[in-house]
């Protein structure tokens, strides 16, 4: 069985923003908050090698994520 694979670019301060390669979304979430605990949002892509893998979600602080991947 394959697993999902998103490429995730998180904003994490005023300027500074850092890009995973994540298969679980509330994982991240979790990682997020303990890493980085001002982050204000993230947005998840499709993954692909080339980066080049289109938006089909994004989350906030408020608006997280309930299951490990996304429904779209």
């Amino acid at each position: 069985m394959s697993q999902k694979k998103y490429k995730i670019i998180a904003k994490v301060g005023n300027d500074k923003f850092v890009k995973y390669n994540v298969n679980n979304l509330v994982l991240f979430t979790n990682f997020l908050d303990r890493q980085f605990p001002d982050w204000r949002y993230f947005n998840v892509y499709a993954y692909t090698k080339d980066d080049s893998g289109k938006q089909i979600d994004n989350y906030t602080r408020n608006k997280r994520p309930s299951t490990r991947h996304t429904s779209l």
